[in-house]
């Protein structure tokens, strides 16, 4: 092509891509890198500090590891052992009066004052000590408050409250776990816990116990401050195998009707082998006046938790006195309700056939005093007089042995109970199938 005279001569040019410069390769390859790097970083600070906000606005909590917790249990001591201890006693609710504890009190206290000179300092150092277990204990006491959504008679929102002590007994990194009193869980809408320090977080219910009548909370740690968490403590659980009458005891919790009170006192009568559903236990006798309805437990000179106290066994013979629930009986059960476990239940009542019922001709095994009205056992047909033998394929000589059995089982699981029941002039086999119901 030829270009006229009046049109402007361009330059005509390839553009020519200079050669590859390795080097230069490389450089871009690693500013790629580094930007991919920085901006990566960006995402992960950006993401783990929104997700917690994220998850709050639509409604998803994160899930916490669950760590199961294990407590340890007590060797309960051989009737030959405690015999060597102290003298047997009487276990029935009608033995045990209140004129027997009344100078049980009094003989206990006479010997302590015979055996040691008091002094104005020597008391006063006492009541220091007193002061210094209970204060240290103070840190483990919470205030369990449940919230209760109601209408007046005008359909007016009326919200009611009600308080409870509880005692801390675990510490993990995802939760605290506290027990307390069922009747602060019943019916309740909502739960809060105030700690020793007046720091506030919402509490969930594990687990609860409707017969023993108490219950197990937890509160996240995440809802915890790490001041409040320096500052709170978990009561280490005592052998209450080994208490016995004249031993000094503090009551925290809730003793006085408030929180955070204090009381001190003795244990003026230890009953053993009293008749619980489906097992024995110890209840311990206090000169203590507390109150149960708030949360009151009970602890040794060393701090450790050995009872609270309960309702639970009042009777007309008996009303005038402070009456605690035993740990160490109760460890197995307090586990699984530490765990969010359902306790397994039978529904009997009951006691070893002795060697003296075997003479007779009554089979060994465990004499059911009182098949339990609408219990599993009762609607399978286990009657009163009933020995129970064996369950769940394995021989039953004895309560405790039951009760081992027993806790190895979940709810809703069917096990064969073998029974003997008496016939005419002997005792037959029969065997049921019976749903192990929750407590």
């Amino acid at each position: 092509m030829s270009d006229t005279p009046k049109e402007k001569k361009f330059m005509r040019e390839k553009v020519v891509k200079p050669p590859v410069d390795k080097r230069r390769l490389v450089r871009r390859a690693v500013c790629v890198l580094l930007v991919a790097v920085i901006f990566g970083a960006v995402a992960a600070v950006a993401f783990v500090v929104s997700r917690p906000v994220a998850e709050r606005f639509f409604g998803h909590e994160p899930t916490e590891p669950t760590i199961p917790i294990t407590i340890e249990r007590d060797t309960e001591p051989s009737p030959q052992e405690e015999s060597t201890a102290e003298p047997p006693v009487e276990t029935t609710e009608a033995a045990i009066s209140p004129e027997e504890i009344h100078d049980e009190i009094n003989e206990a206290v006479q010997e302590a004052f015979e055996e040691f000179t008091w002094t104005p300092d020597h008391i006063a150092g006492y009541q220091q000590v007193i002061r210094q277990i209970a204060e240290e204990a103070d840190r483990g006491i919470v205030t369990v408050s449940s919230i209760r959504q109601q209408v007046d008679w005008f359909d007016n929102p009326v919200e009611s409250a009600g308080q409870y002590a509880g005692v801390i007994v675990a510490i993990n990194p995802s939760e605290v776990v506290i027990l307390t009193g069922d009747r602060v869980v019943a019916e309740a809408d909502s739960l809060g816990v105030i700690f020793s320090d007046g720091s506030t977080a919402p509490g969930e219910l594990k687990q609860r116990d409707r017969i023993g009548k108490m219950a197990v909370l937890r509160v996240s740690t995440a809802d915890i401050s790490d001041s409040t968490l320096n500052r709170i403590k978990a009561f280490e659980l005592g052998n209450s195998y080994t208490t016995r009458a004249g031993d000094p005891v503090i009551a925290v919790g809730s003793p006085s009707g408030q929180t955070h009170s204090i009381g001190q006192g003795i244990i003026s009568y230890v009953a053993k082998g009293m008749q619980v559903e489906d097992g024995l236990t110890r209840v311990l006798y206090t000169d203590l006046k507390c109150d149960e309805d708030g949360g009151t437990f009970l602890i040794n000179l060393s701090g450790e938790l050995i009872g609270w106290a309960t309702d639970r066994f009042r009777t007309e013979e008996n009303s005038g006195i402070t009456m605690a629930a035993s740990i160490s009986e109760y460890k197995g059960v307090l586990q699984k309700l530490s765990n969010g476990v359902e306790v397994p239940y039978f529904g009997i009542m009951g006691q070893d056939v002795t060697e003296a019922m075997q003479s007779e001709g009554i089979p060994r095994g465990v004499y059911i005093t009182d098949a339990i009205a609408e219990g599993p056992a009762y609607n399978a047909g286990i009657q009163n007089g009933d020995i129970l033998t064996a369950f769940g394929g394995e021989d039953v000589i004895s309560m405790y042995d039951f009760r081992s059995r027993l806790e190895e089982r979940i709810s809703g699981e069917t096990v064969t109970a073998t029974i003997a029941r008496q016939g005419l002039g002997e005792y037959k086999e029969i065997e049921y199938e019976v749903t192990v119901g929750a407590r």
